[in-house]
Order: structure tokens, then sequence, then C-alpha cells
């Protein structure tokens, strides 16, 4: 197997802003992208896998640029009458992305597995990359706060992160094996790198899956990451409330420790790089760079770094 690829650990908004930029200075086809699919979900009778949506929609050129996720120039129509029918309707499905959980909810149906679902939506939607979700069975994420207990997806979605997260729960996560091939993709990528996602709902999900994390390792010195906090605060969403949660220091320090066992080169802001000898201090050779993706030359200045370094 050829060293050529790249294999990528992804979840959300933050990885699809690097993925496009490592489409961007590479070729498509050489990035496997490992995705979470902790945050899937069923509304509506729909099956829903919101971080394999937005980076499929990322990769096809189709996804709204100013907000992240869904379609660009999406409308609501059917939402507005399903909110009449449930009361889930703080779901922000517009109606073609219903279109893709149509699809996908027909095809399991028809028995085909997650990661043939997920080969097939790419295929059609013209996405190059290899999209890989990080298993087949079902995990779903549920975070128990001062509100009660609820899916992450609501949590993050209709109470707009704002109670207090006590616990989370990976319900599913036992039962879950990586997909096929995925362990021998990480022995033998070029370089493994994770993305600036939340480390505890996105790549954590990711790393309880059975053998991931023996496998990256085994490849320490080819696993490269970038921090998703600048100066101790998020990037974006509630990376910070969920660090807190299970005790970890809400800075680029906290990441590198959570992934320690590991990871070995980290790329921080330069407004954190006063903290890299700490960080190397901990076993990790860490990389001083602007981190901040806000327009496609950030994110592809970003992508070009992190395969040259």
């Amino acid at each position: 197997m050829s060293k050529n690829y790249y294999v990528v650990l992804a979840g959300g908004v933050g990885a699809a802003k690097l993925i496009e930029g490592l489409a961007n200075v590479i070729e498509p086809k050489l990035l496997k992208i490992i995705v979470n699919t902790g945050d899937d979900i069923e509304l509506f009778g729909l099956k829903i896998c919101p971080d394999l949506d937005i980076i499929t929609y990322t990769l096809a050129n189709l996804v709204d640029k100013e907000k992240g996720w869904g379609f660009a120039n999406e409308t609501f129509n059917c939402l507005n009458i399903l909110k009449r029918y449930y009361d889930t309707g703080w779901f922000n499905a517009g109606d073609q992305d219903l279109a893709t959980h149509i699809y996908r909810t027909d095809l399991f149906k028809q028995g085909f597995s997650k990661a043939e679902i997920t080969n097939l939506i790419c295929q059609n939607l013209g996405v190059k990359s290899h999209l890989i979700p990080m298993c087949n069975e079902s995990v779903q994420t549920f975070v128990t706060t001062d509100s009660g207990t609820m899916h992450f997806e609501e949590y993050f979605i209709k109470h707009q992160c704002k109670p207090e997260v006590i616990n989370i729960h990976f319900e599913g996560i036992e039962n879950s094996v990586p997909v096929k091939n995925v362990l021998k993709y990480i022995e033998k990528a070029r370089k493994i790198i994770i993305c600036p996602s939340n480390p505890i709902v996105s790549i954590g999900t990711i790393l309880q899956v059975k053998g991931i994390k023996k496998a990256l390792s085994k490849v320490k010195d080819r696993v490269y990451s970038i921090s998703p906090i600048i100066e101790g605060i998020p990037v974006k969403g509630p990376t910070d409330k969920l660090m807190k949660c299970v005790g970890l220091e809400v800075s680029c320090i906290g990441v590198a420790k959570f992934y320690q066992d590991f990871l070995g080169h980290f790329i921080i802001d330069n407004k954190d790089c006063f903290l890299k000898p700490e960080i190397e201090g901990l076993g990790i050779k860490t990389y001083c760079y602007d981190t901040l993706m806000v327009n496609l030359e950030k994110k592809k200045e970003l992508a070009q770094f992190i395969i040259k370094v």
C-alpha cells in the first residue's frame, strides 16, 4: 500500500475548513478522511450524519460558505411544515439537505452499511476524496447537563451550548470497530492529520473506536494536529465547556495533553507561541503558525504548511 496518501481525522466545520485547504493544495483523491459519526441522530424518521454531510458538501463545493454547513442557497419549506408535526424542528435541515437524509435512510433500509452509503453519496455529488465514517455501528453522543440529559445535537443547536455539562456519554461506542482497512490506512499513510476539531466529542469519539488510538500511537512520528484553541478560547463551538467537564485545561496545552500518547507534531497559533517549550516538554514537536482560517487563502496556507513541515 502506497505512502502517497494522507489520513485525516475530522469532525465538523473546523475540520471542513482545513480539508478544503488540503483539497486545494494536493490531489483530493490523496485524502482518506475518517469522520466522526458520534453526532449522528435520527429525526423525522431519517438517518442524519451531520459531520459527514458538512465535509461532503464542502468537498462537493455545495456548502453554504457563510454558515459552514448545509447547502448554499438553501430553502426550508419542508422543515416549516415538519415543525407542525414534530417538536424536533430545531434541527435546521433544509430542503436539499433533507434529500441526502432521505437517500441515506432508504439505502440503510436496503441493507447498505454506513461506509457504503457514504461512498455512494460522495460519488453522486462528485467528491473525489475518500470519506470514511469512523465505524459502521451506531454511536450517539449524549451530554448530561444541569438541564437534563440530551443528545449532543440538541445541546448544540436547540440549547446553543448554554447548559453546564456534567458528563458525556458515547452510546454504542463499546460495540464500534473501524471500517475495513482503516487501521492499514493509518499504518501506511504519509502523514496522519488531526483537524482542529473538538477534541472531546469529535476527535475523542473517533479515538474510542476499537484499535484507532493504538494504531496512531504506533506511528506517532507521522501524526500531526492543529490546535482548535487560540489564547485559551475555542475558535468555534463548546470545546471549552467539554474540556472543563473532563478536567482538561482550556488551552493548546490541554489539547496536547489529551493527545500526548499518539501525537508527534502539534501546530499552535502564533499568539500561543510562548507555550511552545511547555508542549515540547511533553515530547511533542511544536510549530507556531497563523492557524485562524478566515478565508480560502488562509486555509490553503495552513494546509501547505502541514504538508511541508
